[in-house]
């Protein structure tokens, strides 16, 4: 027997190397035998030194291919502290939860795909919506997350959290898979990446159906393409991507409690089989790295459709209260980033610094009334272009041998004009907010670090609440809203490593906001409310007590609340006050992997007064893996216990067929997916 080794991936991020390594055996016959990998989890990563803060980590590598993911969108729970659930069907955005926000789908959380943001403003959903579906989980290497607003580099929607996904520069292995599961769930995949001239190319096409458990089929369809190059032009390396992606489905929304006490419907059931959407997203991206500065920029064709019906009679007794939110756009971005050591290498001051061009196009961006997806009256059919235009520097300054100094700037300027249905909502304006950060970081020991930061944020509003005087339905005067909110923020954290095998941090934080944006669960989108303020404690943990046993966990408790020099202090619906997560990963010289992962998601008010709540929730998925040769089997298990809880739950008033006009209050819930078996073959080649 021999074994040759072979090297799948290198990367530098904060400055520490991350290696991942397979070894290959194959007999005298050349036939492939065992296969022994190296594990290596960004997680264990260290950062003591690197880290601005005890709250931004590394996420990667096994971290990510390991556990069992439901939905695409999970990909984000790798995040400490990060819970993503779903309210409606499959090709929809997730909603996402952090430092005690219902983020909806994106506010005050930020993502970015290889430098490109993926929130998107003014949209037809909801302000920040983001959409993960179009990733392919394992062409995602590693994960760079940061909580609070303390980082100069990020600036819309990052208040709470933001997540920088980076993607494989190659593929060390080609591979050709296959997933049947129940409820009608088959995937295909297929990547690969190939030597071309003096550089790589990286291919990938996922095709995923699902008709879900639901009494509704979902009929989900997504189709997903993906292509890269990277090489060098003169000095400089460049990638040059292209992402296609597709998708339609049925959607159960949330239902009210009380259709199913009543036995009107089952857990499982709907209150109207028309709702559903689709959505699609083209991008090309490129970008030139000359060492100490970097280029990148960008193109995006984006079209959403979505029919929704959260109240059902209540607003129309006839035709029902169906609508349809639209958005079709085109984004268009260039940045720029450098880094350099004024006193050379080894200095003790070091700056990055970096700017972005942003620009949406946003033909239409609009609400109509609909009844079995057939429009039959217009709220806003809008046309909206919206420009940004962002600077930033970061210092770093070795004070001393163990204390090093964090000091940030950001300014960022926004334009806008919007073409609205209604003639009186139209208008144009700009705006723009500076936002500093500084931060203190001193090493103990060689295994302990303290931090101390504060930083202003800042989210966006829809640009269309800053030109409306008029309710587009009844013509009634409305107040407009500013279209930039500050945040302002501060924490005191503790990272403790030990090598490879131990690390864990403890942060302590308090993030007030001028403007909570909230999700309004009759109205289908997210509306600034008043000021709002947290004060939380998060903790996690990463242990690898052996070679082939890897444990992660995280605890976060926040307080959240309408700020009280505003009001009087009440609660904010939707906020969880507590989440934990588990994970248990093993991996065995003799081929055989397993993962496990508990998610617990905490009680949350569903009213300012407190007096409505929503039940915890307890989620197990596990997952076991043989691999002999190019040969990998796996079978996942979601929901192990099969809990009967809820993904998430809303309070408002709807209305039966039957009830009284005024509708009735009620708590409208999503229930999780009931256990379900997934069983793949993936066939591994060079």
């Amino acid at each position: 027997m021999r074994t040759i080794l072979g090297l799948a991936s290198a990367a530098t991020l904060g400055g520490a190397m991350m290696l991942t390594t397979t070894a290959h055996a194959w007999d005298e016959g050349g036939r492939a035998g065992v296969v022994e990998e190296l594990v290596v989890y960004g997680r264990a990563e260290p950062l003591l030194g690197e880290a601005a803060t005890a709250s931004e980590g590394i996420v990667g590598y096994d971290d990510i291919q390991a556990p069992p993911k439901l939905r695409v969108g999970e990909l984000v729970e790798a995040v400490p502290g990060m819970v993503a659930t779903q309210h409606s069907g499959t090709g929809k955005a997730n909603q996402y939860f952090i430092r005690g926000f219902n983020l909806d789908h994106g506010t005050d959380f930020a993502v970015s795909v290889e430098g490109v943001p993926i929130n998107m403003r003014s949209h037809g959903h909801g302000q920040g919506y983001l959409d993960l579906n179009f990733l392919i989980p394992e062409l995602v290497e590693t994960t760079r997350f940061r909580r609070g607003p303390y980082s100069a580099s990020v600036g819309d929607f990052s208040s709470a959290a933001s997540v920088e996904f980076d993607l494989y520069d190659r593929l060390d292995e080609a591979l050709i898979s296959a997933t049947l599961g129940e409820y009608g769930f088959y995937r295909a995949l297929g990547a690969a990446s190939v030597d071309v001239g003096a550089g790589s190319a990286t291919g990938a096409v996922d095709f995923t159906a699902y008709d879900g458990p639901w009494d509704l089929s979902e009929d989900l369809e997504q189709f997903k393409l993906f292509g890269a190059y990277n090489g060098r032009v003169g000095d400089a390396d460049f990638r040059l991507t292209l992402q296609s992606y597709d998708s339609e489905w049925t959607s159960t929304d949330q239902i009210a409690a009380r259709a199913v006490d009543s036995g009107l419907i089952s857990r499982l059931g709907n209150l109207d089989d028309d709702l559903g959407g689709e959505t699609s997203r083209h991008a090309l991206t490129g970008s030139l790295d000359f060492g100490g500065v970097s280029v990148s920029a960008y193109a995006v064709d984006y079209g959403f459709a979505l029919f929704s019906n959260f109240t059902y009679f209540l607003d129309d007794p006839d035709a029902g209260d169906e609508f349809e939110q639209r958005d079709e756009r085109r984004v268009y971005g260039i940045g720029v980033q450098g880094a350099s050591n004024p006193a050379g290498a080894g200095g003790p001051l070091t700056f990055a610094w970096g700017s972005d061009l942003r620009f949406d196009d946003i033909g239409e961006v609009g609400l109509y009334r609909t009844v079995a997806r057939e429009r039959v009256g217009t709220v806003r059919a809008d046309r909206v272009e919206q420009l940004s235009l962002s600077a930033w520097g970061e210092s770093r300054w070795q004070v001393t041998r163990n204390l090093r100094a964090i000091l940030g700037l950001r300014a960022d300027w926004y334009d806008w004009d919007v073409t609205a249905f209604r003639g009186e909502n139209s208008g144009s304006g700009d705006d723009a907010i500076v936002t500093p950060k500084l931060g203190l970081a001193w090493l103990l020991n060689d295994a302990v670090e303290v931090y101390a930061s504060m930083g202003s944020g800042f989210h966006s509003n829809d640009v269309r609440g800053a030109t409306i005087s008029v309710d587009p339905g009844d013509g009634a005067p409305v107040e407009s809203v500013p279209v930039l909110v500050r945040s302002n923020g501060g924490e005191l954290g503790l990272r403790f490593e030990r090598g490879r095998s131990l690390n864990a941090t403890l942060s302590v934080f308090w993030l007030e906001l001028d403007s909570e944006l909230v999700y309004i669960g009759d109205a289908g989108a997210t509306e600034p409310n008043q000021g709002s303020e947290r004060l939380g404690v998060e903790s996690t943990v990463f242990w690898r007590p052996a070679d082939w046993l890897a444990i992660n966990a995280s605890y976060a408790l926040t307080d959240a609340r309408f700020r009280r020099d505003l009001g009087d202090g009440r609660e904010i619906p939707g906020a969880v006050e507590s989440t934990f997560s588990l994970g248990v990963n093993g991996k065995w010289a003799n081929g055989w992997s397993t993962s496990a992962r508990l998610r617990w998601l905490g009680e949350a008010p569903l009213v300012e007064d407190n007096s409505v709540r929503s039940d915890a929730s307890l989620l197990v998925n596990a997952g076991v893996a043989w691999r002999g040769g190019p040969l990998e089997y796996r079978v996942d298990v979601f929901n192990v216990f099969d809990s009967n809880d809820n993904d998430i739950a809303y309070f408002y008033a709807s209305r039966l067929p039957g009830e009284s006009i005024g509708g009735v209050e009620d708590v409208h819930f999503h229930p999780l997916e009931p256990r379900s078996v997934r069983a793949s073959v993936t066939w591994h080649w060079k």
